[in-house]
Formats: structure tokens, sequence, C-alpha cells
């Protein structure tokens, strides 16, 4: 791959204090001055630091390492999401054939769990090769995965079931996380096989679970049903950031792929645009958004919610669907603090690691989704000027 990390670092003019191998507390405050030119040149380089520490072993994931092993999980598929995008992006065709070359490996398959959104996430990255090769054994696996649901809906209530490791509710779309695995997937094979009975099913599905999960006043999703009435230490509503982040990015995946004149793109949009604007007025000052995102006072780094929200705002920007200064200002401030959290060799620093709920981060932590969603952040942030 062509980047080099010492590229990257003259690029941003970053201090030497910042490359020293010693932990610090949080990364520098360092406001990058060209945007675009280093969103190309990181987004280079997490994406050869993470393609070449994908050997199978992951032993610098600290937490649910066999599910990062899982080459059609939701771990992986969320990279490949957001490799796809900056492939797109660079028209880079060494990245693209390393999202071929797993889709072969793979046999273009999905995960075990028929109707368990985590398991669908992989057939986007099959969907975006699929545009470009028009192979439809590409698609076959996601097609008949998708008919046999449009066979058999399911009709699961989306409460969570404290206490319960399998959740009922889990054939169904009812965690915020899933809006990024699935309902993007339904739109993407809908565009791709003109079938417009997918993204219908798609469609039904993400309003029920939006209904359901989505806080009209704070216009935030709740993780899932569990955190309907938990508040923390001061009373506090429970938002967790990644777990907004998953959905804001999800509505984005859908957006790029619905029909512009699907009778429901209208609300998606009115819903993107009340997100957004609940989100600026919730980043931090040192660009980052807080791991709970009511509790700013005490919060680490975090990069994943981060990288998701500024893919957003930034797509947002470059559609002209968000036109305020605070949208693009919120955008280049997040993009300077995502900057600033990639070590010298590549790696993301400051990423949460597998869970449900806000949680401890530290400056070593990261994970495959985080660099997926940097990789969307940085696909967006280079098309632009903030």
């Amino acid at each position: 791959m062509r980047s080099t990390v010492a590229a990257a670092l003259a690029c941003l003019a970053f201090a030497a204090s910042h490359v020293s191998a010693a932990p610090v507390a949080s990364p520098p405050s360092i406001e990058v001055a060209d945007p675009a030119a280093s969103a190309l040149t990181l987004g280079r380089a997490v994406a050869d630091w993470q393609l070449r520490h994908m050997d199978g072993q992951f032993d610098y994931v600290q937490t649910h390492r066999a599910g990062t092993q899982n080459p059609r999980g939701w771990i992986q598929g969320a990279f490949y999401v957001g490799l796809a995008a900056f492939a797109e992006r660079t028209g880079d065709t060494g990245y693209a054939q390393a999202l071929r070359a797993h889709g072969v490996e793979q046999e273009w398959g999905l995960g075990k769990r028929p109707l368990h959104a985590d398991d669908h996430v992989i057939a986007q990255t099959w969907l975006w090769l699929n545009l470009r090769d028009r192979d439809p054994a590409q698609i076959a696996p996601v097609k008949a995965r998708f008919d046999a649901i449009l066979a058999d809906p399911p009709h699961a209530d989306l409460k969570f079931i404290d206490g319960t490791e399998d959740q009922p509710c889990q054939v169904r779309w009812c965690w915020s996380d899933a809006l990024f695995m699935a309902p993007p997937t339904w739109t993407a094979l809908s565009a791709a096989t003109k079938d417009t009975r997918y993204a219908a099913y798609g469609d039904r599905e993400f309003w029920a679970t939006t209904e359901y999960l989505l806080d009209k006043g704070d216009s935030l999703y709740f993780r899932d049903s569990r955190y309907f009435d938990r508040r923390d230490d001061q009373g506090r509503k429970i938002f967790w950031s990644r777990g907004n982040g998953w959905a804001y990015a999800g509505i984005v995946n859908i957006l790029k792929t619905l029909p512009a004149d699907h009778p429901d793109r209208p609300r998606y949009v009115a819903l993107f645009r009340k997100m957004s604007a609940r989100l600026v007025s919730l980043q931090k000052p040192d660009g980052y958004w807080s791991v709970s995102l009511l509790a700013p006072e005490h919060s680490p780094p975090e990069t994943s919610g981060t990288g998701f929200f500024v893919y957003g705002l930034a797509w947002g920007v470059n559609q002209g669907l968000l036109k305020d200064p605070k949208s693009v200002r919120s955008a280049r401030l997040g993009w300077s603090a995502l900057a600033n959290a990639v070590a010298p060799d590549g790696k993301l620093g400051w990423v949460q690691q597998v869970g449900y709920a806000p949680d401890h981060v530290e400056a070593g932590d990261t994970q495959l989704y985080g660099s997926g969603a940097f990789l969307l952040a940085a696909s967006e942030v280079s098309r632009g000027r903030f």
C-alpha cells in the first residue's frame, strides 16, 4: 500500500511529543490545517495497518477475540464496510482487491444466524463489489437469505430481557447497532436487483425499531429497551456514543442507496438532520463525543463513536443536507480529534472495546470496527472543505 505514517505526520505537523511511545492521558488537541489531505493520508495509514494485522490471531484485541476472528461477523464486517467506502473514494485497486479476495475466500457467505443483523453486515461489502464486477455469484447468498426472510418474516417483540444472553428479540432489529448492520444491506440489495421488496422490508423494520428506541425529545437512540429507565449517577439518560454512531451511520448508508423518489426518503432526511443537530450540540471542546453522550465531564477520548459521527456530518455537508456553519465546524473538529488518535505506525487508538454501554477506554485500545468508522469518516472528509 502506498501510505506512510511519516507522510501523515508531516502533513499534520505533529509535535515530537505526540509520536512518543510513552502512554499519554489523552491525545493532544492539535487542529488539522488541511482535513481533506490528511484524511487521504491517514486513511491509507489506518487501512494499511489494519490489513497488516488481519492474520487471524488479533493479539492486540482486549476482549471478544473469538468474535473478532469471525471472517463473516459484524466486527470484521464493519471494517470492510469502511474499507469499501475508502476504496471507492481513492480508486485504490489494492484495497478493492483485498475486499474481493476476502469475498472469494468466504464464498460470498453470511454469518451462521439466519435472522441476526450482525450476520448480515458483511454482505454490504459483497454488494459493493457486485456493483463493480456484476457477478451474480457475489450476491447469491444474501439474496437467498433475504428471500427466506421475506417468505417467513419474524414477528418477535422488540423488548430486551435482562440477564439473558440469547435475546429472542434479535430475530428483529431490537438494538441500535442493528440499524448499521442490516437496513442498509436490504436497501443495497434492492438497488442491485431492482427488486423493491427488499428495501420495503428494510424500511418497515427500520421505522419499527426507530419508533421503539428513539428518544424523540433528545433525537438519540437508546441502545436497547433495558436503557429506557436507567439513569447515571446524576440522573441523566444513558445514550451510548457508539450505539448512536451505529444508527447514525446506518441512516447515511440507507440514504446512499435509497432511490431519490422513495416515499420515505424525506423522513430519513428529517431524522438525519435532527440527529445531526443534537450531536453537534453534544460534541466536547476537544472534538470527541463522550462515551455517554450526556455525561462529558469525566469521559476519555473515544474514536469509534466519534468516527461514525464525523462520517455522518461530513457526508451531510458534502450532500448539501447540512448547510449550517456549526455542522461544518463540528466535522472539522471531530476529524482533528480522530487524526490525533492515530499512532505513528497507523494504529488507531482510543477505541472502546466490544460492549453495549459506555465503558472504560485506554490509549492503546483498538478494534476493527473503529478502523472501519475511521475509514468511513476519511472517505467523506477527503471530499470536502472543512
